[in-house]
């Protein structure tokens, strides 16, 4: 999926310059605020990654669409605004969203 090296991650083998936010968002080691992929699918030729985030309130539903476009790792990531109880349903949420962000965009999600 992803490790941390220093300042850059590298995901589904794209090395992505991230700063304090998407650390956040991929539960970088030592980060207990959630963020780890916790589920993840193959939807129409897109990956998908569930990578919810603990918030005071529940777990905001946050992920990851990727996909090779033309020989070149393509990525969005997204955060919502909806929360969730648990890590479980917002992964089930943000794997939901995400099938609808494929729908409604296709491969303009990464534009």
């Amino acid at each position: 999926m992803w490790s941390n090296a220093g300042s850059r991650v590298t995901f589904k083998g794209c090395d992505v310059m991230i700063g304090k936010f998407l650390g956040r968002m991929f539960g970088v080691p030592g980060d207990s605020s959630g963020g780890e992929v916790v589920a993840g699918e193959t939807y129409k030729g897109f990956e998908i990654h569930a990578a919810p985030v603990k918030e005071a309130n529940g777990w905001r539903i946050s992920g990851v669409v990727s996909k090779n476009v033309d020989g070149a790792d393509k990525i969005h990531e997204f955060i919502r605004a909806d929360t969730c109880p648990d890590a479980e349903s917002a992964a089930a949420m943000t794997l939901r969203k995400a099938k609808r962000l494929i729908d409604e965009r296709g491969e303009r999600i990464f534009d």
